[in-house]
């Protein structure tokens, strides 16, 4: 057999592992990827719908602005205390079992919020909330990590991360519509409101224990073919990350990337919950109506935007190599979102948050191409669940620093130049990613080998 021969039937087979890959790839974008942003969908939405009960629930329990900030903020000091250990359980036991465990938890006491009658009972419920919906988020970002390969996962996180603007789009008018429903039944609106989008979330829970692969090796709905293809290219990736020792959990702690990648995921959260937790009461006070069903649709068009606007920015930024550049014009045009907000007439004002909320949902999907990238094995596990848990104590510190600046300084706006500045320090702080020039191109994540 001549030279040629041989490399003839060795390219012919790379182009035939090569088609295998892309094919199972695609399959389990469309298998796996709706799933999970319905997931998340549900998640966001059962954390951050407490701004659309804001008004009626205070209303009904006496619950002050001070506490309400604390208590929607205590979630995620419950939510980042469980965060590593429940991630190490998902990577230990699999996520069929460890997501579904996870989603009819929280779902329950999500549900349970109609019994919330005051200050303390408010913030219990919602500390007991973030305990058992910690691990989900991060246990979602290692799973793409076992399924889709480096060269993908910038836009399947894009898309991902659909799931947190779906949830406020039609949640807001799902929300406003059951809040509408005052009395029916002898419940206030925002018992409805807590009980039907809780009991989504178990149903759905209970759904994804038979649905969900733990791995690709696993999956029927591949041909032999698929899963092997898969598997290698996912095998070799960590390999590479073995070998650069990015796979050990205690080793990673030590490592000061992991830190600043924590901090730079920290300040996005704080402009991210600032305007999820917010953004209702400021479109009311734009429109000078009470939250109902014409501030969830006008809440609505701001994440819809946020949702056109990942479908083409991610990718781009991770296919032209530009991601530090990207992720810091997207991280400045929160800032400058949320200080015009404060300052414009109704129309202008609700076109600035449309620039907020995709800077919000566009930088992070950019961001998490860096630490999925870096690391690997147990280090994924723990690592990605410590970033997540620091930087979800973002959720915590948004409202009570907002409503302290408000306070402080006699005026709203005080509190949007509060939040606006977490997101310049996070653009400034994201120029040390990878190292290099701001405007110097990064490899897109090499395209790995079979």
């Amino acid at each position: 057999m001549t030279a040629e021969t041989n490399m003839a039937q060795w390219r012919d087979g790379g182009q035939d592992r090569e088609a295998a890959l892309d094919r199972a790839t695609a399959k389990a974008m469309r298998r796996l990827l709706p799933f999970l942003i319905l997931m998340y969908m549900l998640s966001y939405l059962d954390r951050a719908n407490i701004g659309f009960a804001k008004q009626a629930f205070q209303a009904a329990t006496g619950v002050s602005d001070a506490a309400f900030a604390f208590g929607a903020g205590v979630f995620f000091i419950g939510y980042a205390a469980f965060e590593v250990p429940s991630n190490l359980m998902l990577h230990r036991f699999g996520a069929r079992r460890w997501m579904s465990r996870i989603m009819v938890t929280w779902g329950l006491i999500a549900a349970a919020m109609i019994w919330a009658r005051g200050d303390t009972s408010f913030s219990v419920m919602r500390l007991f909330l973030g305990l058992a919906e910690a691990g989900f988020f991060p246990g979602a970002i290692l799973y793409m990590t076992y399924w889709f390969p480096a060269r993908s996962r910038g836009r399947i996180l894009g898309l991902f991360y659909f799931g947190a603007p779906l949830a406020l789009m039609f949640g807001g008018p799902l929300s406003g519509t059951l809040l509408d429903l005052d009395g029916v039944a002898g419940l206030m609106g925002w018992q409805w409101m807590f009980l039907i989008e809780g009991l989504l979330a178990v149903a759905v829970g209970v759904w994804a224990y038979w649905y969900l692969t733990d791995r690709p090796a696993d999956a029927r709905w591949l041909t032999a073919e698929e899963r092997d293809a898969l598997s290698r290219t996912l095998a070799a990736e960590d390999a590479v990350k073995a070998a650069e020792g990015k796979t050990g959990f205690r080793a990673v702690l030590t490592d000061p990337r992991l830190m600043l990648f924590a901090t730079i995921y920290f300040l996005i959260q704080i402009s991210s919950y600032g305007v999820a937790f917010y953004l209702p009461t400021q479109v009311s006070g734009l429109l000078h109506v009470n939250i109902g069903v014409l501030v969830g649709f006008v809440s609505a068009v701001p994440w819809a935007c946020a949702i056109v606007a990942a479908l083409i920015l991610p990718p781009l930024a991770v296919g032209t190599g530009f991601r530090r550049t990207f992720g810091i014009a997207l991280l400045l045009c929160i800032a400058c979102g949320l200080i015009a907000s404060g300052h414009l007439a109704p129309l202008p004002a609700v076109i600035a948050l449309c620039f907020v909320t995709m800077g919000i949902i566009c930088s992070q999907p950019i961001f998490w191409t860096f630490p999925t990238g870096y690391l690997g094995g147990t280090a994924a596990a723990g690592g990605l669940a410590v970033i997540n848990a620091i930087g979800n104590l973002g959720g915590f510190v948004a409202p009570n620093v907002k409503t302290w600046a408000e306070a402080a300084f006699q005026t709203p706006v005080a509190g949007l130049y509060t939040l606006a500045l977490a997101p310049i320090i996070a653009a400034f702080l994201f120029t040390f990613l990878a190292g290099g020039w701001i405007l110097a191109p990064q490899a897109a994540t090499a395209r790995s080998t079979s």
